[in-house]
């Protein structure tokens, strides 16, 4: 599993020695393309150890954080990533999801999926960006065309990244090939909120600039191994 890491110099010491990073990865990370960011390469287990240590340190100075998932129709991917995030991510971190065209319902292979890997279906629902409950501090898109377009005005200076993820709802083929589809979305997008977890977010949540190069990066990665249930 890869985790960006992108300016723990300019965050400081602190956030180094608060992270327990496995000596001999140190001497693994690797450039990312602008040369400005590093990529560390992390195993399951270690990223587990990193979420556990960071969601330790000084939580009282974790502010309430949340993040918006955004598709044009809001039926599938935004809804799943919505259900990993709250199954996943502590107090105050909150999620919502919601699309600039609602479909007006959920998925049922995706309710069928979420309930399979033991996550809360309660309250998902298909929702307008207009009724919204809260306004988002990050705005993430999952679909090209949601990426395109422009959040309305009242959302504010929200932090947006793009986390492009294939529709599982246009895969064709068989039950077989249909099914695979919603479990490599499903995998996608808990990987990427997985490592989002693992960042430092009692700095990040101050350093908006340094937030989105990291939500940038984690918008790229694809994991190498399914996600087993309840991992």
């Amino acid at each position: 599993m890869d985790i960006t890491h992108a300016g723990l110099a300019h965050w400081g010491a602190p956030a180094l020695e608060a992270i327990p990073i496995p000596a001999e990865r140190v001497g693994r990370n690797r450039a990312c393309r602008n040369g400005s960011q590093r990529r560390l390469s992390l195993t399951r287990v270690e990223i587990a150890t990193m979420m556990r240590a960071l969601q330790t340190i000084d939580a009282s100075e974790i502010r309430a954080m949340n993040v918006l998932f955004l598709c044009t129709g809001n039926s599938c991917r935004s809804i799943l990533a919505e259900a990993i995030f709250r199954h996943l991510a502590p107090e105050p971190l909150t999620a919502v999801s919601a699309g600039s065209h609602p479909a007006g319902y959920v998925h049922p292979r995706a309710l069928a999926l979420l309930e399979r890997e033991g996550l809360s279906t309660e309250g998902l629902a298909s929702k307008s960006w207009d009724d919204l409950p809260t306004r988002p501090d990050i705005v993430i898109t999952l679909c090209a065309s949601a990426a395109g377009e422009t959040c309305p005005a009242y959302i504010g200076p929200a932090v947006r990244s793009h986390w492009g993820v294939a529709d599982p709802a246009k895969a064709t083929g068989g039950e077989t090939e249909i099914e695979q589809a919603f479990r490599d979305t499903y995998r996608i997008i808990r990987h990427r909120i997985e490592t989002f977890l693992a960042l430092p977010l009692p700095i990040l949540a101050k350093d908006p600039v340094h937030l989105k190069i990291e939500l940038d990066a984690i918008g790229a990665l694809i994991p190498d191994r399914p996600v087993l249930r309840h991992a």
